[in-house]
This record gives structure tokens, C-alpha cells and sequence, in this order.
């Protein structure tokens, strides 16, 4: 599987990120022919080379005019939809200006259909958008996996004032996902380049099992004291049969709830998107018995469930911190018995083999109306998946 792994060096926008799929090795007339499939952009653009600390980047720009009017999503959407694109590039890229208009939407308090775009409804931010997604399409890029995203911070002025960095957009978009705040003043991540990550990324933090095939530079305008402002995209094939994520340990130490709540507070728990609920029992102060209730769930699900958990226990306070989680790679799939077809989970070993482990509510059911017993059904259904 070809995987590129986003290494946010200097931060990320619409940009930087297609040039360095350029530098990566995205053919430039292949680009250029597929951006004329768009009706009714007027654009030049400039690629060329620049020195970033001693380092050889891609420097990727969009020449327009210098007015543009104002587009809306509503008219965003259909100059993308009349496009000659393939289906996969037109649907890669709605769905990242679908986020833009999202968090422009929420900020500005209007529903994202009446969301009117100024910096990234220009012809720039369309070109470098649309031009992700052709690449993905083209270098058959599997899946994204990105570094922790780095944030500047001061002030910077916009169509509607100046306005905080990062900008509120900015910060919308990457609510849920990892960021390292930097001692840093200026702006490293635009809303373009917000958007395009986090619709095209599937993991962030830390970097994958990989064979490195190629490596990517795509050069920023500003200069940083502390940093080279680049991108870097490295691609390669993922060679490990195990998937890395960053994960949230939510935890509480309870002495003095009735224990038949819990069994409701697990469910509501799992209810809103925990990945795993479990209690412990331990010993706590004056050799109080005592439970601890842990969770473990995606980032962006903390104050949801922080919440549930206060409003369904007796705590008056929890616990919360990142940790790494390694899983091996599975799909579902289906194993054809002789009493039916059962749903089960084939899950690769990190010696290539494969193993299925039955969906225990549909081995329950299928066990029940045909009247078996469920280790029979079990065995048959191992017995009969092939991998």
C-alpha cells in the first residue's frame, strides 16, 4: 500500500502542499491538464525552486489578477461539479471545501451554504485544493499520515479585521487532532492548508512503518527563526502489518456509587464512541474499596465524554492523558457455513497470515434460530474461512 507521510517542518498550506507533491514526483503537464478541466478559472502558474536553509524545495504559486470577486460555497461547489474531472478527484475536492465552509460557517454564525469565501474562494485556493486532490488520484496515494501540526501565534489582517492566529478557522478545522503550540509569531497553518490535511490525513502524530521510496520539499513564503518553512512528503510502501494512532486515557477513581449504576454509565459510555470502557477494583484511601472506571477514546471525544461521565457518576474529577496505540490491520468480511453466512473480523498477523474471529451478536442469533449450540457454529466457522 503506498502511503506518504506529512512531515509539518514549517507548517502547512494549500501551497506548500502541492508543491511538494511536485517535488515528489507529480508530472507538472499532467497537473496543468487536469486543472484545464475546470471551467472558467483565469490563472498562470509559477513553479520553480528556492533555497530554504540550505535545503532545495518546491516553490508552487497561482497568478491571478488582483480582484477577484467573492465566491460562495454554493458556487464553489458547482464550478467543481460542471468539471470534466474524474468523479474521485470532483468528490476529493468538495469534500474538502465542504470542511472549509463548515468552520467558516461556525464562526461566523450563518449557515455553510450562505458561507461567502474571500481568501479561500479565490482562483489560488481552488487551484491548490482541486490540484491535491488530481494528485492523489494520479500518484495512487493510498493513505496520509501527518506529524503533529505546528501552530504560530500573534495577530494577522483579513477581509474582516485582523484576527488572532491561529485563525479561528484554522483552529476549527483541527479540532480533535494533535498540535504542538510553537514560541513562534506568524502564521503556519492557513485554513487551505487546515482542510486539505485533515480530509486527506487518516492518521496524525507519529510517523508510520515504512519503506521510503521518495521525499518531497515544498518551500513557504515567510522565514521562521527557528526552522526551515517546508514541507516535506515522504512516500513509500507501508511494510508493517500493524497501524499506529494516538488515543486518550480518560480515567476516575469511584468509592461511593451504587456498583448497578455502572453497568448504564459503561453503555452510555460506548453509546457515545468509546473505543473500550472497563473497571478495575482498587484500594484507595482509609483501605476504601474502590472502582476505576478507564476509557480509552479518539482525541476529539474528550468533552463529550468527560461530560456523560460526571453527569452519570458520583466523581468530582477525572483524569486524562495521550497514549499510543499499536492494532493489527482488519476488514470485515463474511465466512459461508453450512447453517448460513456469519459476519466475522479477518485480522493479518504480522506474518502476513490471516485469522477470522466470528461477530459474536450475529453468531448469537444465527445459533439461536437454528437451533445449535454456539462453540458448534464457532468451530464451523473457523473451520470454513480460508485466508
Amino acid at each position: 500500500m503506498t502511503i506518504v507521510y506529512g512531515d509539518l517542518i514549517g507548517g502547512a498550506s494549500g501551497d506548500m502542499f502541492v508543491a511538494a507533491l511536485l517535488d515528489l514526483g507529480l508530472p507538472l503537464p499532467t497537473l496543468k491538464s487536469e486543472l484545464k478541466k475546470i471551467p472558467s478559472l483565469k490563472y498562470q502558474l509559477e513553479v520553480g525552486t528556492k533555497k530554504v536553509r540550505a535545503i532545495r524545495a518546491t516553490r508552487f504559486r497561482v497568478l491571478t489578477k488582483d480582484k477577484e470577486p467573492e465566491r460562495t460555497w454554493g458556487q464553489i461547489r458547482r464550478l467543481i461539479q460542471q468539471s470534466a474531472l474524474e468523479p474521485e478527484i470532483r468528490a476529493s475536492g468538495l469534500k474538502i471545501f465542504a470542511r472549509l465552509a463548515e468552520a467558516e460557517g461556525k464562526i461566523h454564525g450563518v449557515a455553510p451554504d450562505k458561507v461567502h469565501f474571500h481568501e479561500v474562494g479565490a482562483t489560488d485556493s481552488v487551484v491548490d485544493i482541486m490540484s491535491a486532490a488530481i494528485a492523489v488520484r494520479h500518484m495512487k496515494i493510498d493513505s496520509f499520515h501527518f506529524s503533529r501540526i505546528p501552530l504560530g501565534r500573534g495577530v494577522t489582517p483579513s477581509r474582516h479585521g485582523p484576527l488572532p492566529l491561529p485563525g479561528p478557522a484554522t483552529l476549527e478545522l483541527l479540532k480533535g487532532l494533535p498540535v504542538r503550540w510553537l514560541d513562534l509569531e506568524g502564521e503556519t497553518v492557513t485554513p487551505t492548508g487546515a482542510a486539505i490535511i485533515t480530509v486527506l490525513g487518516s492518521h496524525f502524530g507519529g510517523a508510520p512503518q515504512m519503506t521510503l521510496e521518495k521525499i518531497g520539499y515544498g518551500a513557504g513564503e515567510k522565514e521562521f527563526p527557528d526552522r526551515p518553512n517546508v514541507l516535506r512528503l515522504v512516500l513509500g510502501q507501508e511494510d508493517a502489518s500493524w497501524e499506529q494512532d494516538e488515543m486518550l486515557v480518560i480515567e476516575t477513581n469511584i468509592d461511593d456509587m451504587n456498583p448497578e449504576f455502572y453497568d448504564y454509565v459503561l453503555d452510555r459510555l460506548f453509546a457515545a464512541g468509546a473505543r473500550d470502557v472497563f473497571l478495575s477494583p482498587i484500594q484507595m484511601k482509609k483501605n476504601r474499596p474502590s472502582t476505576l472506571l478507564r476509557i480509552i477514546t479518539g482525541p476529539a471525544l474528550k468533552d463529550r465524554l468527560a461530560k456523560i461521565i460526571f453527569r452519570e457518576t458520583s466523581t468530582i474529577g477525572i483524569r486524562y492523558y495521550p497514549v499510543k496505540r499499536m492494532t493489527l490491520k482488519r476488514t470485515a468480511g463474511r465466512v459461508k457455513t453450512k447453517f448460513g453466512t456469519v459476519k466475522v473480523k479477518i485480522i493479518e498477523e504480522p506474518d502476513g497470515t490471516k485469522r477470522a474471529t466470528p461477530e459474536y451478536e450475529n453468531l448469537r442469533r444465527i445459533a439461536q434460530a437454528k437451533k445449535i449450540p454456539l462453540k458448534i457454529l464457532f468451530e464451523e466457522v473457523l473451520k470454513s474461512f480460508h485466508g
